[in-house]
């Protein structure tokens, strides 16, 4: 299989999966707009592979010719050459039109683009380009070294050729996949979570019982691993309302309409652990 990737952002997502697809082998250009962005990402990076050295999961050897494997880079430019591409920039559709239109005209005939969006149907993304056949979605889970799920999203006209390449892609880099064939907004993980939590906060929100024994009652009653309102604070109340917005807009389903709770803990900064107040303090 071909072995160039090219990550479009050096977030969190993006330097996680030029992360795991460094240390399974592929050279990895990653392009995020400013080098501040990308010290944070290779920081980011090289900080987790000296944990899993000092855990004894990784040689030392293998960390560093992983890392060398990675390119950090601001010019886009750096993508022509890719095989695979992977998106992994803000959730805002018109942001991701912009890097694809640029992507359309700039990678190979061969290469397949796709995207690490949670939310956006993929066939609205694959639009803007004359190739929307080779547009997919590959949808990994933060923390991306940690989660062993990428969901892989068909657009309308995505070929089971790409579909077949992302997998492979994917599960080259340890990842176990599951295939949302209908390009719902949402598709199928973000559609369940945001569900459960929206839900959660509701019955938050009108005093039916406290964060922590909602978040025991799925934990206990449902194996769940983490409770979802602990699941907000942790992905980021405005990430989850972010999403909750997009699948409502595009379904009109009540379910996904966020209570005002949300949207005041949005205004007000408490999203979570990353500022330290979301449902819970931390």
């Amino acid at each position: 299989m071909a072995r160039k990737l090219a990550v479009i952002g050096a977030g969190l997502m993006g330097s996680g999966i030029a992360q795991v697809a460094a240390q399974a082998g592929w050279d990895v250009v990653l392009r995020d707009v400013t080098d501040e962005a990308l010290r944070r990402g290779t920081d980011g990076i090289r900080a987790s592979y000296d944990k899993f050295v000092a855990k004894g999961k990784l040689d030392a050897d293998d960390a560093g010719a992983a890392l060398a494997r990675i390119t950090a880079t601001t010019d886009l430019d750096g993508a022509a050459d890719a095989d695979v591409v992977v998106e992994a920039v803000f959730e805002k559709l018109e942001v991701k039109h912009e890097i694809f239109r640029a992507l359309d005209k700039l990678v190979k005939d061969g290469a397949i683009l796709a995207s690490n969006t949670s939310a956006i149907p993929i066939t609205k993304i694959a639009a803007v380009t004359q190739r929307p056949e080779r547009v997919v979605g590959t949808h990994f889970f933060s923390p991306v070294p940690m989660m062993r799920l990428c969901e892989l999203v068909r657009g309308h006209k995505t070929s089971d050729e790409t579909l077949a390449t992302a997998r492979e892609f994917a599960e080259s880099t340890g990842k176990t996949c599951v295939v949302v064939n209908r390009d719902v907004a949402g598709f199928v993980t973000t559609r369940l979570i945001s569900a459960l939590v929206v839900e959660a906060a509701k019955l938050y929100e009108s005093g039916v019982a406290t964060a922590e024994d909602i978040d025991l009652a799925c934990q206990l009653g449902f194996g769940h691993a983490m409770g979802p309102l602990a699941t907000a604070d942790l992905t980021g109340v405005d990430i989850l309302l972010h999403a909750a917005d997009n699948i409502y807009t595009e379904s009109q389903d009540e379910k996904f309409a966020s209570p005002e709770l949300m949207r005041r803990m949005v205004d007000a900064g408490d999203i979570g652990r990353k500022s330290g107040q979301g449902f819970y303090k931390h």
